[in-house]
């Protein structure tokens, strides 16, 4: 494939800072050894490990190329095992659109902390609470906790920046 053809049909960055997970479920004796996975279309991408922590920092920034704003970004947390397959402890996924959508007002000089739009919790999306995009620092983020499905219990919280791509078809 040539090298240009590929940057037309994205769109830009999407850096997610995958900041913490909160009271995550047990998968060993007492606690667990988790990690998160991010998936975005055919990307797969991962957190590093923390040992034997029900509420982990990870602090872990990840980045995904994004061509099509409508797909769903999926999240997976695992318990890592040594000698046995990686315990499940959760998923949840959550959709980029009205972050982008607030990218495409091309706002500018906004005090920092002013709230561009609010995300409501439904059944539809694994918000635990409102998500708001807010202009921060000069750019427009999304800070989001997610509520994990499949699991007893456990929440993921994250946020979301975009990176413009000079030559890419943009948003």
């Amino acid at each position: 494939m040539h090298p240009s053809s590929s940057l037309e049909n994205l769109v830009g960055l999407l850096r997610i800072h995958i900041r913490r997970g909160m009271n995550l479920a047990i998968r060993d004796l007492k606690s667990s050894d988790p990690y998160v996975i991010v998936r975005h279309g055919k990307q797969k991408l991962k957190t590093r490990v923390i040992k034997k922590n029900l509420n982990p920092e990870w602090n872990d920034y990840l980045t995904l190329t994004v061509s099509d704003p409508n797909l769903p970004v999926k999240i997976s947390v695992f318990d890592k095992d040594t000698f046995s397959f990686d315990d499940k402890m959760g998923d949840a996924e959550f959709d980029i659109e009205p972050f982008t959508e607030a990218l495409k007002m091309k706002l500018e000089d906004l005090p920092s902390g002013t709230i561009i739009t609010r995300v409501k919790p439904t059944r539809d999306n694994c918000l635990s609470e409102e998500s708001c995009i807010v202009w921060a620092d000069g750019k427009v983020v999304q800070n989001m906790f997610l509520r994990l499905r499949n699991v007893e219990c456990g929440e993921v919280e994250l946020q979301l920046q975009w990176i413009d791509i000079p030559g890419s078809k943009g948003l």
